[in-house]
């Protein structure tokens, strides 16, 4: 097998290889003596068709099927013998294969990019804490009785916060407009589902009273036709209904899975719940500062293969988002919507792959076991959920991974100047600026650089 190797600019390689045609041909050969013996022609007993009749009727197809599969396999050669890496799959260009002949063709491809560590040193930033009040669990247990709340029928006009059971016909131009109208629909009062000056037009009226309200619809609505035009709901209210939220007694600690200890022991479980939160909370706004960091400090050329492939599984974690995508293909989203973002977590995957590399990082047992154990003692039969995981080689997998994760940043958050700040509970809680895409917790895969193996990636944690 002959290489020879080209940079076309930057990243991009182009591999000439040529494979001996003998090689080819005995290939192809061996393929068709092997199908000749399961091979049925008429004339012919199975298994006693002449080499020549089977070459004569299959050998172009076995041939095609040699070619491919031999591109293949000496492309992968080729880049182990050379000691490269490719990131992505190679664009395969043959030249017309003349039987007795090399087989020759071409593979363009991109490589990975050698990867300097920065000084995390460089890193300054600050890791959030709180201490949770005795107020903070009062509203935290307000907003469990929230979860378990009734309604009643309230013989009073509708208020803020109420449900009302209404009947509504909209009209643009006085003639009524799709989706405008529903019979018999619940609306809670304040929970802004609704057009501006919808909710609020419903004040004060009572079951069995109609009110007709002049709106417009916001500029920025999502329906062309709709967005900023001016309407009229006619609306009849059928029922009005009160709140009546739960009393805080054992019946309510029971629906929470605390069987006894009465408040004492309720308030200590929502505690330990809230401490479990705020921990992740605190870590996860840690990480994603750590990584602005990083991005800051490093500047690598990526692979546009690599780009690309992040950029297709932001638009399908979009779609997700949107509620599984309702017929919209995700070729429809415009790539330059992801880029930015695609382009960070090929960066981050690339410097923290390289992480695991430079500190031969695994998975340590007693974590991966701490981690199980954490989760697990959200469920009701604890034990019964770390035998699963441990007989899960897959899911105890997505552990690990999120282990090793924990382990490269707890490295450079030791490496990094962190500085301690204390804020209230709410504040820690208090979600980030999202992205079109969910950015927080943000997950990373580590593309590790540089391995033994080029003929396969090692990737950690996914998005």
């Amino acid at each position: 097998m002959q290489v020879s190797i080209e940079t076309i600019e930057g990243l991009e390689r182009r591999m000439t290889i040529a494979v001996p045609g003998e090689k080819v041909d005995t290939a192809v050969n061996e393929r068709l003596r092997d199908a000749a013996k399961n091979v049925n022609l008429n004339g012919f007993r199975k298994g006693k068709v002449p080499f020549k009749v089977i070459k004569s009727k299959f050998g172009r197809g076995v041939q095609q099927e040699v070619l491919g599969e031999l591109m293949s396999q000496t492309f992968y050669e080729a880049v182990n013998q050379e000691s490269l890496k490719p990131a992505g799959q190679p664009r395969i260009e043959a030249s017309d294969f003349v039987e007795g002949q090399d087989l020759q063709f071409t593979a363009v491809f991109e490589i990975y990019p050698e990867i300097i560590l920065p000084n995390f040193s460089k890193i300054s930033t600050e890791r959030l804490s709180a201490d949770i009040t005795d107020s903070d669990i009062d509203e935290m247990i307000e907003t469990l009785r929230q979860q378990r709340q009734n309604w009643e029928v309230a013989e009073r006009a509708a208020a803020d916060k109420d449900m009302v059971n209404i009947d509504y016909v909209g009209r643009k131009d006085g003639e009524e407009f799709e989706g405008g109208k529903a019979d018999a629909s619940n609306l809670v009062i304040g929970s802004e589902r609704m057009i501006p000056g919808f909710e609020a037009g419903i004040i004060g009226k009572s079951a069995g009273e109609t009110v007709n309200l002049a709106l417009s619809f916001p500029a920025e609505y999502q329906n062309a036709e709709l967005a900023g035009k001016e309407v009229e709901f006619d609306i009849t209210l059928n029922t009005v209904s009160e709140q009546v939220l739960p009393a805080i007694d054992d019946e309510l600690f029971k629906s929470f899975g605390v069987e006894e200890g009465g408040v004492d022991a309720f308030r200590v479980e929502v505690s330990n719940n809230m401490e479990r939160e705020l921990k992740t909370a605190s870590r996860s706004k840690l990480k994603n500062k750590i990584m602005d960091g990083l991005i800051e400090l490093v500047d690598i050329k990526v692979p546009a293969a690599l780009v690309g492939d992040e950029v297709q599984q932001l638009k399908n974690q979009a779609l997700q988002q949107m509620g599984g995508g309702q017929n919209i293909d995700a070729s429809m989203l415009p790539d330059e919507l992801f880029q930015e973002q695609a382009n960070r977590r090929v960066v981050l995957g690339l410097v923290l792959g390289e992480v695991i590399k430079d500190q031969d990082m695994k998975a340590d047992p007693a974590k991966v076991r701490e981690s199980v154990e954490e989760m697990a003692a959200t469920y009701e039969s604890p034990d019964d959920v770390i035998n699963w995981y441990y007989g899960n080689k897959e899911q105890l997998a997505t552990i690990e991974s999120s282990v090793i994760e924990d382990q490269v940043f707890d490295y450079i958050i030791d490496e990094a100047e962190i500085t301690d700040t204390k804020l209230s509970y709410q504040e820690v809680l208090k979600p980030e600026e999202k992205a079109l895409v969910e950015k927080e917790p943000e997950k990373i895969e580590f593309a590790v650089s540089g391995d033994d193996d080029s003929s396969e990636e090692n990737t950690g944690s996914e998005e």
